[in-house]
């Protein structure tokens, strides 16, 4: 991994201005051969750092039950767990069928979404994910590397709601950067280069207060908030140096996509190399943070070691 010096990283405008990569990608900044993208921002002095935030020992995983949203959104299939009872003694087997990876809470690797003409993250073209050996891309990069450091909660949801301007869950709402700044403020946090960014907007705690007719209805219609998927957005995701950013949303920013706004999937995910975790359980994290103030946190990521994968569970814990 190479030594970043956040000072000297060019800024989203320095970005917007190439000649020699698409305009506001960062493409070659972590070298031309890079798969890790924004994950270079956890150096091992962030790391270090997050890991002294740890007080009182609370530990708040953050992945779904692998079987919701049920039914599956996006025209996912449903996932078939067999068991397989051992023959002689007392024990068990069991495998997955059609288990999709980005189903439930998820990560988005870099081989998830590119630009139709200048292809995925760091010019990786398509045909370069396979699968196999030497597949590019891959959610296996960070599985190998880890995702840990500090962890920043914004609850734009409960914020939001307390100025009197509630987000319906089930909206195509688009947060915007201003809204990040003063949930932000309001928590009394400040970012730092290297956090990975937690986006509450209600969505899951809808979903789960929801019946299962409400739940199918649902996925044949599905609407949700999230980050815009601004020109604005992208900067000021790059500007903080957010290694991650991850949300309670199916999308991460709103669905459907505005196109009149751009898409945050290509200006972040593949321009920049941002990981976009989706559908995360922020419930539980949001509740303590909002009894005790505190919105900083250790967080850790094992994605599966999968070679060539285009999502993972994230299996993400917060710890505070």
């Amino acid at each position: 991994m190479p030594d970043i010096d956040f000072e000297k990283l060019p800024s989203y405008a320095e970005l917007s201005e190439r000649e020699d990569a698409p305009r506001g990608s960062a493409w070659g900044v972590f070298g031309a051969d890079d798969q890790l993208g924004t994950v270079n921002f956890l150096t091992p002095e962030r790391v270090a750092a997050a890991a002294r935030l740890v007080r009182k020992g609370a530990v708040f995983p953050l992945d779904l039950p692998l079987h919701l949203p049920d039914p599956p959104l996006f025209d996912r299939g449903r996932y078939q767990q067999r068991i397989i009872r051992f023959e002689q003694g007392m024990g068990h087997d069991d495998y997955l069928d059609n288990f999709y990876l980005q189903a439930s809470s998820q990560w988005d690797s870099l081989s998830h979404v590119g630009h139709p003409r200048h292809g995925l993250y760091n010019g990786v073209q398509p045909d370069a994910v396979t699968g196999e050996e030497g597949s590019k891309n891959g959610i296996d990069a960070w599985a190998n590397r880890g995702i840990v450091g500090r962890g920043v909660l914004l609850d734009v949801a409960r914020h939001l709601e307390a100025q009197g301007d509630p987000i319906d869950p089930m909206s195509s709402r688009a947060i915007k950067p201003s809204e990040l700044d003063a949930t932000a403020s309001a928590h009394g946090v400040a970012l730092e280069p290297g956090d990975v960014l937690l986006v509450r907007t209600g969505w899951t705690r809808g979903y789960l207060a929801a019946d299962q007719s409400a739940r199918e209805g649902i996925a044949q219609d599905l609407r949700s908030p999230g980050l815009e998927g601004s020109i604005e957005m992208a900067g000021w995701l790059w500007d903080h140096r957010i290694a991650a950013v991850a949300s309670d949303c199916p999308a991460l920013e709103p669905w459907p996509w505005d196109l009149s706004v751009g898409v945050l999937h290509v200006r972040a995910l593949c321009y920049l190399g941002l990981p976009f975790g989706e559908l995360w359980d922020l419930e539980s994290l949001a509740d303590d943070c909002a009894g005790d103030g505190e919105y900083a946190f250790l967080l850790t990521s094992a994605p599966l070691h999968l070679r060539g994968g285009v999502g993972s569970p994230p299996n993400a814990l917060a710890i505070k």
